[in-house]
């Protein structure tokens, strides 16, 4: 299709957990290491004015990649589904999007809660959340997917 993009990590994940296991991430307290040879010390400034962020990272422990279509966690109740209609890790470009708390900014240094990245996760980007980049028509969702999050968070 294309040529290969290049992306290169602006920081880490530290702290929170250090195995991947899928549920009750809500009290995981982590923290992003931003590195200074990528941002500028005042990459974070006004940061602290927002109250969550959209964390972009690369799962670097997935060793397997999914293009197809399977049942939500290997749950024959839940419908077999493309890899495009779920958030399971094994992606083709192996990218996780997460949204979680903005605890505390200390310069290149981010507290988070919630943030659904293992401990070493790489971090290739961050964007403050807001409301306005909500959907503004109503949200439509299939029930399995409520059930699968039920004790995500």
């Amino acid at each position: 299709m294309s040529d290969p993009i290049t992306v290169y990590p602006i920081g880490v994940v530290s702290g929170g957990r250090r195995q991947i296991f899928e549920d009750h991430w809500g009290a995981v307290i982590s923290r992003l290491i931003l590195d200074p040879a990528e941002l500028d010390p005042d990459a974070t400034l006004g940061l602290g004015e927002f109250s969550h962020l959209e964390v972009v990272f690369h799962f670097h422990k997935q060793t397997r990649i999914r293009r197809d279509a399977a049942h939500p966690r290997g749950n024959l109740a839940w419908p077999r589904v493309g890899v495009l209609a779920g958030h399971s890790p094994l992606r083709p470009n192996l990218l996780g999007v997460s949204r979680c708390a903005l605890l505390e900014v200390a310069g290149l240094e981010l507290t988070l809660q919630g943030l659904d990245a293992i401990d070493g996760t790489p971090i290739l980007d961050i964007k403050p959340y807001t409301t306005e980049f909500q959907p503004r028509d109503p949200i439509r969702e299939p029930a399995w997917i409520r059930q699968l999050m039920a004790d995500y968070y």
